[in-house]
């Protein structure tokens, strides 16, 4: 008999009144302003959609998913796809991913990645899984784990259904994993979750679920017990059909199913009931039964566990060791069990028939509904552009023409494709809820295209960039190098380029030092291109820590038609001002970062075209600040008077009075100077933790955690960008080549005064010359 743990308290939950949420029809606009924040309410409206699906799009997207694999670098992502791919018949050998027969594994196709053993693009593929006598099809993808290349995490969960997150067991939830969590959060991703490397000694499960729980925030619980610890590991127990289930074969290519060990039979009814309890808190029907004490059945468990994962209130959490083919099975069978099909995601576009008043629209994955798509990713192959394209809506066929809404151009599919790595298999036709390629488009990563409809997708998030490098090629093949900066500015939205007329230099900026120094080496390798790179430069920001108000004439007379303008008014900290329908600072997702600009001039003291060229003349002053050059960040500026002349104001006047009045209220408004701060997390044999301590606390860094395992240890620090710069080689040095770490951007924070002395002496110096 099933007995609920005491202390538990349920009843409030049972007697919540269930939400309510007003009826949309398919196709009809919502408003914007209202988000749909619950999946509850989300499931109102896919119940109608659902409805109005012909029996065949039923039927084809039932066993569909599309789903990608997330984690923090070097969890094992890229050995788990292999496996994947292995046992349901897409490869036929398995290859490692710094393999010793120098073929690497199938996702990484790029000869970069198996030199360096990471993944650096996300790649995409096919297969197919039989369960229960039925044939599931998925589309994967297989994502990068260093925080360099997230954007190709972000695009991919921008156009996934589910995703299946790998957790080291030795390592747990680390900082990428956090990040990752974070992605899915942004696009309403689920996931289920699978604790890889459980052979390796130290491997332990039951602290990285109780991380999961507490890092990242959302109920999980087991539904495998291991037999057999680190090396000796054979297989799992499943706790809810109560099966063992062990991996036999040269390769782990065989299940054989089997009664629990007695060693376990304790474990697995302790962490039975666990899995019980976790799911009360979340789902109706089980806490009922937990309420009334009665066991629910396995049935009534797997529904639950599907209805809470899809609904982003729960993750179930597999077990296994892929590099040692063990327990990779299961999850396959997981994600058939609690993933969603395409038709129990909503998916929204805007209709941008009126730029002036966009609505909100429901999409249906439906093959007879009017086409649209989202171009997500761009790639480079030896046929020309390779687009990757998700089909949200109606179907797309080969030699069709589709409408690119961006450019408003019409374009013919010549080509159409799916692909496997960097392989492809042509297709006559692709339905909704696929993802497919095709060549011979021009666009950029994030464009929609539809049949004709003015419908388009929502853009993803792209962090700003942290890192600039001056570049130049040492050989005057000029073509080839702006061929290689155009294609990777296409293919990558975090990979930035802009020119310094007053050095006369290019400048590119990226996430990091490997992922400029990434770009750089594609550049040698594909283009025959050699570059010199000058120092490596932190995006620093400039701010304002009080308020000055202004009043400021910009008068010019030189014969004829003059200029003039004048501008009252005041400027001071977005986080003291009302920063209500302010505008976020790229990149940044903290308010306190917003700039906004408002105007509060009555009378007609100043028309509302020359107000609008004073917007204009704002936006071109948070630009390039006053102090060294660089992007203003949290600043309010109001304009509540001013003057015009009947004859000699002008547009360019009031916005360039404007500069004129930012420049010189900002001066007097304590300006400062804001460096970005990262989340860095180093790992290291535990023998060279004092040292390693050492060298943190001498760049800077602020300890923030320390957890100890067996043999490794973890610190968290807060450290600023501008000394992580050579960090990999210092780490090397003390570490004998065996410590690792990661960054990722977290705030920006005001630099030290000296720091900010000397970056303003350097910029008056350079602008000297």
């Amino acid at each position: 008999m099933f007995k609920p743990s005491s202390g538990a308290n349920f009843l409030a939950k049972i007697c919540r009144a269930p939400a309510t949420v007003s009826r949309l029809s398919c196709g009809r606009f919502f408003s914007q302003s209202r988000a749909l924040k619950t999946y509850e309410e989300e499931k109102v409206i896919l119940d109608e959609l659902a409805t109005t699906l012909i029996d065949k799009d039923v039927a084809r997207l039932k066993n569909m998913r599309n789903i990608g694999i997330s984690a923090h670098i070097d969890s094992g992502k890229t050995t788990f796809t292999e496996r994947v791919l292995f046992y349901t018949g897409r490869i036929n050998a398995i290859h490692e991913v710094r393999g010793k027969d120098q073929v690497g594994a199938k996702m990484d196709s790029m000869e970069l990645e198996r030199e360096k053993g990471i993944t650096i693009q996300s790649a995409a593929t096919y297969c197919s899984w039989d369960k229960d006598g039925e044939n599931y099809h998925f589309n994967l993808i297989d994502t990068p784990g260093h925080i360099d290349f997230t954007i190709e995490v972000e695009r991919a969960l921008r156009v996934l259904d589910g995703a299946v997150l790998v957790v080291c067991a030795v390592a747990g939830v680390q900082s990428q994993t956090v990040t990752v969590d974070r992605q899915m959060r942004r696009y309403n991703v689920p996931r289920v979750t699978f604790i890889n490397k459980m052979d390796r000694m130290g491997a332990n499960p039951w602290k990285a679920i109780d991380q999961i729980n507490k890092k990242l925030r959302i109920p999980a619980a087991a539904i495998q017990v291991p037999i057999g610890e680190e090396s000796d590991l054979a297989g799992v127990v499943n706790i809810i059909d109560r099966v063992a289930l062990y991996n036999e074969g040269s390769q782990g290519e065989t299940i054989r199913t089997a009664e629990i060990p007695d060693n376990l039979k304790e474990l697995v009814e302790e962490k039975r009931s666990v899995l019980i309890e976790t799911l009360a808190d979340v789902d109706d029907e089980i806490a009922e039964c937990f309420i009334e004490e009665v066991e629910p059945t396995v049935e009534q468990i797997k529904a639950a566990i599907r209805r809470t994962t899809i609904g982003r209130k729960f993750t179930p959490v597999l077990m296994g060791s892929a590099l040692a083919n063990r327990s990779v099975q299961p999850v396959l069978d997981a994600v058939c069990d609690f993933l969603p099909d395409p038709s129990e995601v909503l998916n929204k576009g805007l209709d941008v028939s009126d730029p002036s008043n966009e609505k909100g629209i429901i999409l249906s994955p439906s093959s007879t509904e009017p086409f649209v798509s989202l171009a997500f990713k761009l790639e480079e192959s030896r046929y020309g552009q390779l687009t990757y394209l998700r089909v949200y809506q109606g179907k797309l066929k080969k030699g069709g023409m589709i409408y690119h809404v961006k450019s408003g151009k019409r374009v013919k599919v010549s080509r159409l494709v799916r692909m496997h790595s960097n392989e492809m298999e042509d297709v006559e036709e692709i339905g909704a809820g696929e993802i497919c390629a095709t060549f011979g488009i021009d666009c950029a990563s994030g464009d929609s295209f539809t049949d004709g409809t003015h419908v388009s997708m929502s853009s993803m998030f792209v962090p700003d960039a942290v890192v600039s490098l001056a570049i130049k090629p040492k050989t005057k093949d000029a073509a080839n190098f702006s061929k290689a900066i155009n294609r990777f500015q296409r293919e990558d939205p975090t990979f930035r380029v802009r020119y310094d007329s007053e050095m006369q230099e290019t400048i590119i900026s990226g996430m990091g030092e490997l992922h400029l120094e990434i770009y750089i080496e594609r550049m040698r390798r594909e283009y025959n291109v050699e570059c010199t790179t000058g120092k490596p430069q932190v995006a620093y920001r400039e701010s304002i820590a009080s308020s000055a108000d202004f009043d400021v004439v910009f008068k010019k007379q030189s014969g004829g038609a003059g200029q003039f303008a004048r501008v009252m008014g005041t400027l001071q900290t977005s986080e003291a001002a009302d920063t209500t329908g302010c505008f976020i600072a790229p990149g940044s997702e903290d308010p306190k970062l917003a700039n906004s600009f408002k105007t509060a001039v009555v009378g007609g003291r100043i028309s509302d075209k020359f107000l609008f060229a004073c917007q204009k003349g704002f936006e071109d002053a948070i630009e390039k600040g006053p102090l060294i050059g660089q992007r203003v960040l949290g600043v309010n500026m109001l304009i509540n008077d001013g003057q015009i002349h009947v004859v000699d104001s002008s547009e360019f006047s009031f916005r360039t009075a404007t500069q004129m009045a930012f420049n010189k209220a900002f001066l007097e408004s304590q300006p400062i100077i804001l460096e970005p701060i990262m989340a860095l997390n180093v790992v290291s044999p535990i023998e060279f933790q004092g040292v390693v301590m050492g060298m943190l606390t001498k760049i800077g860094a602020m300890i923030l955690e320390t957890e100890n395992s067996n043999d490794d240890f973890q610190a968290i620090c807060d450290c600023p960008l501008n000394q992580l710069f050579g960090l990999a080689t210092k780490l090397r040095a003390v570490t004998q080549g065996k410590g690792e770490f990661s960054l990722e951007f977290k705030e920006y924070q005001p630099a030290p005064p000296h720091l900010q002395k000397q970056l303003i002496e350097e910029y008056q110096q350079k602008n000297k010359k």
